[in-house]
């Protein structure tokens, strides 16, 4: 019997996509979540089976902002958080609620290319602000600003995807400063943000959401516990989650993931989670120091800053066009992505991402030797 399709990917046997962005399937912790069900279930509360809350269950609310005061180092409101179905689904219905077709919004260049799909689809404008070592330029934004007023800035601000940048505190407080003078809204994914392997991250944009009405954090538990749960959150002002909360897709449907969120609620409360995260930087650190030294030894003409958490390497080749690299790198049974695809100008064809997280060391290193035969011919 032919299996049935289950997840997104698709990775025929023997091959090796260092392109990929998902957590290794056996790092997700199927008896962690095994055991939140259990105890979920065994309370015979039904409550998590019906249309939930437009803002998200508020048991769920209160652990989660336990875990985040914990982990921000500030006080965590439950009532200025907002259950979403991910990251990206926080991104679509920002875009409905606070942009039009043909509205002007400004990203990272290079930026994470499936967030620029999502502007595609709500036909947004997108103009992109280059990064230096310390993440966006801001010299350069402040030059868009004497242009023009975005509706928003898309930033992922710590370990971002692709190029591993994290925006330094003095940046993040300046461009908080100039979303309130120029009225525009800073949307800052950081999903990233609690996989540090050897640098503290800069304070979190959600440390000025509660605030700064401007300011609106998004983030998602599908890289520190499990994608398929398709739960995240927003953190923002009263004012932001209010409209959220009052959207017409929430009053259809009720709040998000009613059920999941019941169960990450458990997994939080056991204190799961925080050891989930421990362990995933304890692998994915090491993952990291494996493709870094595949690259030296098999790939040495690679030229990258090491990212200090994450998931990704952002590689640039010097005089190579990585889609061409790309369409041959099939060939040898291995992947990447090419640095076009994170481009709003299609700019970046010399770069390419690699992604540490869904391969252990003995894979990452032999998809670099693949990587090494394919340039060579």
């Amino acid at each position: 019997m032919t299996e049935l399709a289950i997840t997104q990917m698709d990775i025929p046997p023997g091959f090796i996509d260092l392109g990929m962005g998902n957590p290794d399937i056996e790092v997700l912790p199927l008896e962690l979540i095994r055991q939140a069900a259990e105890t979920h279930f065994a309370t015979g509360d039904r409550r998590s089976l019906q249309y939930g809350l437009e803002q998200g269950d508020s048991y769920f609310r209160s652990a989660l902002a336990d875990f985040l005061t914990t982990n921000y180092g500030t006080q965590v409101d439950p009532s200025l958080l907002f259950v979403t179905t991910g990251a990206s689904s926080a991104l679509d219905l920002l875009c409905t609620l606070y942009t039009r077709p043909g509205d002007l919004i400004f990203v990272e260049e290079p930026s994470y290319f499936l967030a620029l799909r999502i502007f595609k689809d709500h036909g947004l404008r997108v103009t992109p602000i280059p990064m230096d070592d310390n993440g966006m330029d801001l010299d350069a934004l402040g030059a868009k600003l004497t242009e023009f007023r975005p509706k928003f800035i898309y930033t992922i601000p710590t370990f971002q995807n692709p190029s591993g940048l994290t925006l330094s505190q003095a940046r993040r407080e300046k461009l908080v400063e100039w979303a309130q003078r120029y009225n525009f809204l800073v949307v800052a994914d950081e999903v990233y943000h609690f996989l540090p392997y050897t640098q503290t991250p800069p304070q979190a944009f959600a440390g000025f959401a509660e605030d700064v009405e401007q300011v609106i954090s998004v983030n998602s538990f599908s890289k520190i516990l499990a994608p398929g749960l398709r739960l995240g959150w927003i953190q923002a002002h009263g004012a932001v989650i209010e409209r959220l909360a009052g959207s017409g897709l929430l009053d259809s449907g009720g709040g998000m993931n009613p059920f999941t969120s019941a169960l990450a609620r458990r997994v939080i409360e056991s204190g799961g989670l925080e050891k989930n995260i421990a362990s995933l930087r304890v692998e994915y650190g090491s993952r990291l120091n494996a493709l870094d030294a595949a690259l030296h030894q098999h790939l040495p003409a690679a030229e990258y800053s090491l990212p200090q958490g994450g998931f990704f390497f952002w590689v640039h080749l010097p005089g190579v066009d990585t889609a061409v690299l790309r369409r041959k790198a099939r060939e040898f049974k291995v992947d990447l992505r090419q640095g076009a695809l994170f481009s709003s100008r299609k700019g970046k064809q010399d770069y390419m991402r690699l992604g540490f997280c869904f391969y252990g060391p003995k894979a990452l290193e032999e998809g670099v030797k693949r990587l090494r035969d394919c340039a060579g011919k």
